[in-house]
């Protein structure tokens, strides 16, 4: 009798030689301060990697036969060598899926992203009315993504990701996002908020109550069957049946994040000094960092699962998110904070518990007040070395010279 064949996340949550995909923030540098955002981005870290840099991590992603990377920032798109960093990887086959708030997709850009079978555009909605989106992203921020939707619609591009954390506040939009993705011909892609950043800020008053997260369960269930979650929601899977995806967690294992200035986390979602496995200007690069720091064998190792392997729904949900637990003061092996079951309210009821303090705020903002929406002045140049002579008037500012159409 031949023995069962393996799950596909028996085989993952051990690890693999190369991430199936990571997530690279190519900088801070933003020009909206959104409520949750959480690498806190608005102002550019000088320590940013150089061109030359960002290249030679591009060549050992192909080396690794890394399948695509999620580029992200802050605005990715502010970075004046962003478009050639692009070419430069699909070049080198490796795909690029970029976020973006939309503010530089023009109908020239839409043009050239429609004729690339190497990208793919991700906009960011958080309502699916300007009062929602607003509210979070920032005063006219939901006029200038169904802008830059509109040229990727004029321009041909289908299946384009419309990407909405869910929340509190537009929960109840999922139809509405839904259709909205419909007239685009856009792809709708549904994210968990998460508290860290400054998504700690407002997690409490942002993040679904107990009867929202029951009905987006039912909801994913129903009607979410070409709605992507990237794995965001596998807690939910404890209601019943499993949700679509891999069901884990897969910081260290399948993914990861590198920063602006190269530091390598083993979570996209937990940029904090406590995931922090390396730097790609180590000795032995990105390759390094993967296949030999201490933290990312940690995590690969067989997991007790603590608490909550006492749970029935241990197997469905397999404890929940790494990074929530972290960032509301959670022991790693308890419970989700959004448990279903209930049992994160009971250890969030917790006096004792310690929320780690945030590890780094690039904000307009200097303090944690609410944000006074102050320019972001952007410089490229290397860690150490002097700036690099202007590369266009974008430089000293994201948004210089720049006009809508």
């Amino acid at each position: 009798m031949t023995a069962p064949a393996a799950r596909l996340v028996d085989h993952f949550q051990y690890g693999l030689d190369a991430p199936i995909c990571l997530t690279w923030e190519l900088t801070y540098a933003c020009n909206l301060s959104c409520v949750h955002c959480l690498s806190s981005s608005g102002r550019r870290d000088p320590r940013e990697l150089s061109t030359e840099e960002c290249k030679a991590v591009i060549d050992e992603l192909e080396r690794m036969q890394v399948f695509y990377v999620n580029i992200g920032g802050g605005e990715p798109t502010v970075r004046p060598d962003f478009w050639e960093l692009v070419d430069y990887a699909t070049a080198h086959r490796v795909g690029v899926k970029f976020s973006t708030n939309g503010v530089r997709i023009t109908r020239d850009t839409a043009r050239r992203l429609a004729a690339s079978d190497y990208v793919d555009v991700q906009l960011s909605l958080d309502g699916a009315t300007a009062e929602v989106n607003d509210a979070v992203r920032g005063e006219g921020s939901y006029a200038t993504a169904l802008r830059a939707m509109g040229h990727l619609r004029e321009a041909g591009f289908a299946g384009f990701k419309i990407s909405v954390v869910v929340t509190r506040h537009n929960a109840g939009q999922l139809d509405a996002f839904q259709e909205l993705a419909a007239r685009y011909g856009a792809q709708l892609r549904l994210t968990r908020l998460r508290p860290s950043g400054r998504g700690a800020d407002v997690w409490d008053e942002l993040h679904p109550t107990a009867g929202q997260q029951k009905e987006l369960y039912d909801w994913l269930v129903a009607r979410g069957e070409n709605v992507l979650t990237g794995d965001s929601f596998f807690h939910l899977s404890a209601y019943g049946d499993p949700l679509p995806g891999l069901n884990l967690c897969g910081a260290g294992r399948v993914v990861c994040l590198i920063d602006p200035v190269g530091d390598v986390y083993a979570c996209p979602f937990a940029i904090h000094d406590a995931f922090r496995a390396g730097n790609v200007r180590d000795e032995g690069g990105f390759t390094r960092v993967w296949r030999a720091s201490d933290l990312f064998a940690d995590l690969r190792r067989p997991q007790t699962g603590g608490a909550c392997t006492n749970c029935s729904a241990f197997d469905a949900c397999r404890g929940g998110c790494m990074a929530a637990k972290f960032f509301t003061g959670l022991p790693l092996d308890g419970p989700d904070p959004e448990c279903v079951r209930g049992h994160g309210e009971a250890a969030l009821a917790d006096p004792h518990r310690t929320v780690p303090a945030p590890a780094q705020d690039h904000s307009h903002r200097t303090s944690r007040e609410p944000a006074a929406r102050e320019p972001v002045f952007v410089t490229i140049g290397s860690r150490s070395g002097p700036r690099t002579p202007p590369v266009s008037a974008c430089e000293d500012h994201p948004l210089a010279g720049f006009r809508l159409p």
